[in-house]
């Protein structure tokens, strides 16, 4: 099927060119106009009604795209689509769910096919190849997340942007840490998929602890994990033959917590007592942890409900406001307590080349 991305392509012209002559929304030039009817009568394309009329016809349809890559904890994924759900049944739209791994093309197809009035895109990676269709679009979209590994370098001109500020969350996992006098830390990372394929949050994530580390003097060892217990075994094995004064471990990765904590009873490595551990995950997975976790909540709802509202404010005429980060916040429980007394300390480690960054 012929769509409007490929009518802009073959007219070397932006798709909201294409809408705009549809729809009459905007004044197009002659010469523009005859260019693209020439591209609309070479490809056969034929809009529907949605497209012919993008100006005042709505779907009352938001898409959702939230691919399900592997490596994603599945659960937080559907509490935000929850949440977006909800929030724009409260506005009175729909939402569609593209879970497919289609990058730019579903782009192409939601904006060709005008089956959504906006979209909202998850799983922002750095770079993300979908970017160029999304600021060319004719039709609104929100991203959760940032295409960058740091806030302040992000690229975000004529975009939206929501998402927790996992640059932030990450520093203030090791400033905890070192404020209890931990000067051994490591972390136990996103499966390495994640980090291969530059997920923003992941990569935000270590660009804060690694700073915050570097900040407080403190060592710190980085490990991407599978969520099993056997890769966690393997992960924090190596960690403490390593680093064996490491007291501090931070989780990124929802479905390593168990496994680890478990791991840590196995090996009568007691928490907080003999390691302590912050994890940066929802809160239900804190609170009921086998050790109550002291961690930064990740608040999905929020974000999905802050996702849709931008998005509802662009259906209206808003222009993008740009990035939007929700500040960590970070509740201590029984998981953390002073670094052990008499353990070899990082610094004097390192000294002694047992490792590094």
């Amino acid at each position: 099927m012929v769509t409007l991305a490929d009518v802009a392509r073959h007219a070397g012209v932006s798709a909201s060119t294409v809408s705009y002559v549809l729809s009459g929304k905007r004044s197009i030039s002659a010469a523009t106009r005859e260019r693209i009817q020439h591209s609309i009568d070479t490809l056969g394309y034929r809009p529907h009604a949605g497209a012919r009329a993008l100006a005042s016809s709505r779907t009352g349809i938001l898409a959702l795209m939230m691919p399900l890559r592997t490596g994603l904890y599945v659960p937080v994924l559907m509490e935000i689509a929850m949440a977006v759900t909800t929030t724009a049944r409260s506005h009175g739209y729909d939402v569609l769910l593209l879970t497919g791994e289609e990058g730019p093309e579903a782009v192409r197809r939601v904006e060709g096919s005008a089956i959504a009035d906006a979209m909202i895109v998850m799983d922002v990676g750095i770079d993300d190849p979908r970017l160029p269709c999304l600021r060319e679009a004719a039709r609104p979209s929100v991203l959760i997340g940032l295409p960058t590994e740091s806030a302040e370098a992000a690229d975000t001109a004529g975009l939206d942007c929501v998402d927790l500020d996992f640059e932030a969350a990450g520093a203030r996992c090791v400033d905890h840490l070192a404020g209890l006098g931990h000067t051994g830390i490591a972390v136990l990372g996103e499966p390495p998929a994640v980090y291969e394929r530059g997920t923003g949050f992941a990569a935000r994530t270590l660009t804060g602890l690694r700073a915050a580390a570097g900040a407080h003097g403190v060592g710190l060892l980085h490990r991407p994990v599978d969520g099993t217990y056997a890769a966690v075994t393997a992960a924090v094995t190596r960690i403490f033959e390593e680093r064996p004064g490491t007291t501090g471990l931070v989780v990124q990765n929802e479905a390593a917590v168990e496994p680890l904590l478990a791991l840590l009873r196995h090996q009568r490595r007691a928490v907080p007592e003999d390691v302590s551990v912050v994890a940066i995950c929802p809160d239900q997975i804190a609170l009921h942890a086998s050790v109550p976790l002291t961690a930064v909540s990740v608040p999905a709802r929020e974000i999905g409900r802050l996702a849709v509202e931008r998005l509802v404010r662009r259906l209206a005429g808003e222009e993008p406001r740009g990035t939007e980060l929700i500040a960590p916040r970070l509740t201590a429980r029984a998981s953390t307590g002073p670094a052990a007394p008499g353990v070899p300390s990082a610094r004097t480690e390192d000294r002694h080349g047992h490792g590094g960054h």
